[in-house]
């Protein structure tokens, strides 16, 4: 008889990838007790080290994700200056086992649930009462009993296990009156892909391919043109099984990509057309990152034509911006361009309603199995969306415990203190501002302007102002009150160069958190120079005591909430140093409640 174990938490977040890790860490925070399954043995799914795929968002234009994934690329700009992959997976790991209200099952795999069938609130049919894991490692069955369920898998595994509605495949034209050329519903993906990455060095390297890796020629490679001195050329193209299942078929198309991609390898190596003699295969990836599979059927399904259109949506809890990038079933050796590339109005409305099942009561989800069409899917599916969705549901799941709700519910009833949350916790809603306290609107700021106070936390076109103040170096910012007022809590928020023009390299290298291809002069990165590196925060209480309530002398964070509950005369922040030496630390937001 195998280990058996019974776990009991708020959430279950099955899935740590990008998505999974939000997820669970925000539900952490908001004070869920959360237990995180995931079965490989490091986070970060695509983005992790077993497969390194890029992470990806909504582009420039201070359109950068922010919140928990802006916390993690900061950080890791700071502990991994050369973007080593092995770094990036304990930054990962450090995140998650550093909250106290997530257990974190590694090497875990969901592979059963519990569900109670009948009429439940809203027209749901089921509530999911209990998911198993096989944890290989210690040979132990978790039985793991939760409020609610976050499915983060990516593959939706808990569709099949608990009868969740879901959708597969490319739906036709007419279907959402999206523009696609297929004519017909059908059940074709985007593919999988198995990566390479190259290391140059100062000798000659030989490469002897494996016997079973596939003879590829200039011709294979017409419109997919390999560059390895280019920093942008990551391989995403070695992609198959499209054609195929890429869940019930993932191994068959795994015995497929590896030759594939040691016969891109000898090809770039042997051919002599690449100047590589002294490149060395660094990393050869043997689990494929999934591009699509499932999708989940939510309250809402997000279309193409919501997204080209810009729909405003009231529930807004997320965003993106990624191009409709649709990658043919074919893969590798679809004849022509290997997919689309068609701009979207960055940033765009993801709305929360399609981040929670319509048949299961206690089901939420995140990544690229929300609910939503194919051709919204190429675009949504990119991981720093992905974690923006996952820190939402994280978010709605805690709101969830603490109130007695159900997913639907917390749109129903709680959806104000829903965006509001994200909103003080870092997320950019394009269409919502962080709510500010009266009095803090009416009370003028020495040393600052109102800029500082009207919610807006970054630049951006679309609030159409100017955001923030550049102060002197050990410059006090105050509020100065005419009698003791109660003040619960400030929050401030500091400039991280959402577009990253003080980091060093071409716009690949400062864009992305890790890299592909190790040239010998890739450039070491480091902290954004703007961002505040130590600063204070004190209060002066109404006895004429000064009291400081934060003093950081290491800060690797954008934002920051402070609790002060007490009553006040005087707040103070006085910005000290910023990562790039300079005379003047740009604050964006300094406020009360």
């Amino acid at each position: 008889m195998l280990n058996q174990k019974t776990l009991n938490a708020d959430l279950c977040v099955i899935g740590g990838g990008m998505a999974g890790i939000c997820a669970a860490i925000a539900a952490a925070r908001c004070g869920a007790k959360v237990v995180l399954m995931h079965e490989r043995p490091v986070l970060g799914g695509n983005a992790s080290s077993e497969i390194r795929m890029w992470m990806c968002g909504a582009g420039g234009e201070n359109n950068r994700e922010t919140g928990i994934v802006e916390e993690i690329a900061l950080e890791n700009y700071y502990r991994n200056p050369t973007k080593n992959y092995y770094i990036w997976d304990t930054v990962l790991y450090d995140f998650v086992i550093r909250e106290k209200n997530i257990t974190l099952l590694l090497n875990c795999t969901c592979m059963d649930a519990k569900c109670e069938r009948g009429n439940f609130k809203h027209g749901r049919s089921t509530k999911i009462l209990s998911v198993k894991g096989y944890q290989m490692t210690t040979q132990t069955f978790y039985e793991v009993c939760a409020e609610n369920y976050a499915d983060c898998s990516g593959d939706s595994i808990l569709a099949p296990l608990v009868g969740a509605e879901f959708k597969i495949g490319r739906e036709s034209a007419d279907e959402f009156d999206e523009d696609t050329h297929v004519k017909t519903h059908d059940r074709l993906t985007m593919g999988n892909s198995c990566l390479i990455q190259g290391r140059e060095t100062d000798k000659n390297i030989k490469f002897t391919p494996p016997k079973f890796s596939t003879k590829l020629t200039e011709e294979n490679f017409k419109e997919r043109r390999p560059d390895i001195y280019n920093s942008y050329e990551n391989f995403w193209y070695l992609e198959l099984g499209g054609n195929r299942d890429t869940i019930a078929d993932a191994e068959d198309i795994t015995r497929e990509l590896v030759p594939l991609a040691t016969g891109a390898w000898d090809y770039i190596k042997n051919s002599g057309s690449f100047n590589a003699d002294k490149w060395d295969l660094e990393f050869l990836g043997f689990l494929p990152g999934k591009r699509e599979s499932r999708r989940m059927a939510g309250e809402y399904i997000i279309t193409e034509r919501d997204i080209v259109k810009n729909r405003i949506f009231d529930d807004t809890v997320a965003y993106g911006g990624w191009p409709l990038d649709d990658h043919f079933p074919d893969g590798f050796y679809h004849k022509g361009t290997p997919n689309t590339d068609i701009k979207t109005p960055a940033p765009y409305c993801i709305p929360y309603r399609a981040m929670y099942s319509k048949n299961v009561e206690n089901l939420f989800f995140a990544g690229r199995n929300i609910s939503m069409t194919h051709m919204a899917m190429s675009s949504i599916r990119v991981m720093m969306t992905c974690a923006l969705m996952g820190q939402a549901v994280g978010t709605a799941a805690a709101i969830a415990h603490r109130f007695g709700l159900t997913p639907h519910e917390v749109y129903l009833n709680k959806l104000e203190l829903l965006q509001n949350t994200l909103l003080n916790n870092d997320c950019f809603l394009p269409n919502k501002k962080r709510e500010i306290g009266s009095l803090c609107k009416e009370t003028d700021i020495i040393n600052g302007n109102n800029t500082l106070n009207n919610g807006e936390d970054r630049p951006h076109r679309i609030y159409g102002s100017d955001c923030g103040v550049a102060v002197t170096n050990s410059t006090a910012l105050e509020y100065r009150f005419d009698k003791p007022e109660y003040v619960t809590s400030v929050h401030i928020t500091f400039d991280s160069d959402l577009n990253r023009e003080t980091l060093s390299g071409d716009e690949c290298e400062r864009y992305h958190c890790m890299r592909s291809n190790i040239l010998k002069d890739s450039p070491q990165l480091y902290v954004p120079k703007t961002l505040c590196k130590e600063f204070i925060l004190e209060c002066e209480t109404e006895n004429g005591r000064t009291e400081v309530i934060l003093n950081e002398g290491n800060n690797l964070t954008r934002a920051h909430n402070a609790e002060i509950n007490r009553n006040v005369k005087i707040i103070r922040l006085i910005p000290l140093t910023n990562w790039g030496e300079t005379d003047k630390t740009t604050v964006f937001s300094f406020d009360f409640k």
